[in-house]
């Protein structure tokens, strides 16, 4: 059993602690946030996540994951401490690290044994060395014996515990590795693929790779438009594409674009990282744009089938990025409603977790209880988060409730011909219906 200390208790920061402590560890996982850590110690979580709730709860009832605002008491005795604490965008795309030099800062100034710094919070490529020499500087006279190790994460939020317990790789970075081996050990109970690399390769995977699912999603949703255009369906070309096993079928689904904590994030880090180091980055300069269009389309469409939007009730159902999450952050939903908004719209939404985070930034929005109240006198309706709640509603009962019967299904949830069966003014993402009524 090794002893942890989880600094962050974030999305990443709560779930690698706790799922740590499920695999027999002692772990303490600590924030500066009172709060946050007093609803922690009374079973309050601080985010919607399947599962995490009861996780948490057996393994403080066991004794194995404490929680502290107290860095000293943390930091005492551990062996591995992981920095998992936010890195949001600055001005410019740029990753702003001021939390993880704290946290290092703190490291330095607290611990005096021998110990394993591991960076969980997704950072810019180079960031391994510069919290070794942040650790060394602030130790100047009295150094300490420890080694930075680059452990990028991940964890999609709404299934985060799963992708920790059966992940598809580790991923480990440091000039030393029988520290990476070190941080090995501590994932061998899942019996998984780890790759050891160097410190800076290990930070570049993970900015590739949400790079290039961000990138996969843009580009089925630039071939939507097009299918719009041309009379081709989408979901069809996505299935015929995803067959070739060089393709896959994963992140082809069209919509009204992708947002959350990592993807917007990573990707305008990694374009700023690319134009500081003098390389031209315009393939994520034209993903980040598709998915803007993405977002703009949905208005079109309502403004061209109202004839202009000044004071027509649009209801919205789904406001988090993604189902199984609370999370908003950078949410099509946002932007969709702050355009509708601006255009004289009246908005009334409904999502099953994410109204309590929606309040806190949308303003001048009618919150619902239920789809139907959503439906209510609504002149359009869009579907903007794929719930399954929204998958089985009554669609009869939400046609009679509607004053005009316009849907725009920004996730492809429904069938294009039951909706027009039903008297629907329909429009989808990219399977040719663009507001058929007919057959």
């Amino acid at each position: 059993m090794s002893k942890l200390c989880v600094i962050g208790t974030g999305y990443v920061g709560l779930v690698t602690g706790t799922c740590f402590a499920d695999l027999g560890n002692d772990v303490t996982c600590l924030d500066v946030n009172e709060t946050r850590i007093e609803n922690l110690i009374n079973g309050i979580m601080p985010i919607y996540e399947p599962g995490l709730e009861e996780i948490v709860t057996q393994n403080t009832e066991s004794g194995r994951l404490t929680f502290t605002t107290n860095f000293e008491e943390a930091l005492k005795g551990a062996d591995f401490a992981f920095i998992a604490v936010g890195t949001p965008s600055g001005d410019d795309g740029e990753a702003d690290l001021q939390y993880v030099r704290s946290a290092a800062e703190s490291i330095a100034d607290l611990v005096n044994d021998p110990i394993i710094v591991v960076n969980k919070s997704t950072v810019p490529v180079g960031t391994g060395d510069w919290v070794t020499e942040i650790i060394n500087k602030r130790r100047a006279g009295k150094p300490l014996d420890f080694t930075v190790v680059s452990n990028p994460e991940f964890l999609r939020e709404g299934s985060a515990i799963n992708d920790f317990m059966f992940p598809d790789r580790v991923v480990l970075g440091s000039i030393n590795s029988d520290a990476a081996k070190s941080v090995a050990e501590l994932y061998a109970p899942l019996r998984c693929p780890v790759m050891i690399t160097d410190i800076r390769t290990a930070e570049m995977i993970k900015y590739a790779s949400n790079a290039f699912l961000a990138t996969k999603i843009s580009f089925i949703n630039e071939i939507a438009n097009m299918c719009e255009e041309m009379g081709a369906n989408v979901s069809e070309v996505s299935r015929g594409m995803g067959y070739d096993h060089r393709i896959g079928t994963q992140f082809l689904d069209a919509g009204i674009g992708w947002g959350g904590s990592c993807f917007p994030k990573d990707v305008k880090a990694l374009a700023h990282m690319a134009v500081l180091h003098g390389t031209h980055p315009q393939l994520l300069q034209a993903v980040i744009e598709i998915n803007r269009n993405q977002r703009r389309r949905v208005v079109l469409k309502l403004r061209k089938a109202l004839g202009g939007l000044d004071d027509k009730v649009i209801g919205i159902l789904g406001i988090s990025f993604k189902p199984n999450t609370d999370d908003i952050r950078d949410s099509p939903t946002l932007e969709v409603i702050h355009l509708l908004q601006n255009e004289g719209a009246i908005i009334q939404a409904y999502d099953p977790q994410a109204m309590e985070n929606a309040k806190k930034e949308l303003k001048r929005v009618k919150y619902c209880e239920n789809p139907y109240q959503v439906a209510e006198g609504a002149d359009a309706l869009i579907l903007a988060t794929s719930w399954n709640e929204f998958k089985q509603i009554d669609l009869k009962k939400i046609y009679d409730l509607m004053n005009q019967k316009i849907i725009v299904d920004g996730r492809n949830i429904w069938k294009p011909e039951v909706m027009r069966d039903m008297g629907f003014t329909y429009y989808d993402v990219g399977r040719g219906t663009n507001g058929d009524t007919e057959k």
